[in-house]
């Protein structure tokens, strides 16, 4: 059984009360981080008491492995939504303000931002973090070089895979820019993000 979750009687109910205790300590974390929160301020923000909590997740460590967990299912559904339009490098393209407003959006980068603090000092959390990468990582090398070979465009092994990685890390880097600059301009990040998107994945 591993630290995320634990089997339960009633699954309807036990995934209930552990999307009511990771709501808790989203809000938790947000407000005083990773180490500031308490399991006990966590069930209290859950209307749990800090026994009843242990039921469903071991640890702090636990909790945020949910978390992992439950943005590499987010971004294995925009996987999938990709890899079905008819033409994905084109839609990435055509939908980069739609992606960018997304990371740029507190609710959305507030929790990433501090899992990958904690993941900089705790290796655990830090192999977590890895093996997800690994797994959407492989998802969206897949698409884009199913993409360009449909395309006749070179799809060899080294130059996508530093092309991949810098998509990535533009996308990543957004939150940390949003936090540096909170007044960025909107409409011309998008743009620059179109000309960076088209170099990337039309250019040969």
């Amino acid at each position: 059984m591993n630290q995320v979750e634990k089997r339960h009687p009633d699954p309807e109910r036990a995934n209930t009360r552990r999307r009511q205790v990771l709501d808790a300590a989203e809000s938790c974390f947000s407000r005083r981080g990773f180490h500031g929160a308490s399991m006990a301020e966590i069930s209290k923000a859950a209307g749990m008491s800090a026994g009843h909590i242990y039921n469903y997740f071991d640890s702090k460590d636990a909790i945020i492995a949910a978390f992992v967990e439950q943005n590499m299912e987010r971004v294995s559904d925009m996987m999938q939504d990709l890899a079905q339009q008819e033409d994905p490098l084109q839609a990435l393209i055509d939908n980069a303000g739609e992606r960018v407003l997304e990371s740029m959006d507190p609710k959305v980068w507030m929790m990433p931002l501090e899992i990958y603090s904690e993941a900089s000092r705790n290796p655990p959390i830090a192999a977590m973090l890895q093996c997800a990468d690994r797994r959407s990582r492989q998802l969206f090398l897949s698409i884009v070089r199913n993409a360009r070979i449909k395309r006749g465009l070179p799809a060899g092994e080294d130059m996508l895979d530093g092309r991949i990685d810098t998509l990535i890390a533009l996308f990543q880097g957004l939150p940390v820019r949003v936090v540096h600059n909170p007044d960025v301009k909107i409409e011309p990040l998008v743009a620059g993000f179109r000309v960076a998107l088209t170099a990337l994945l039309l250019g040969e």
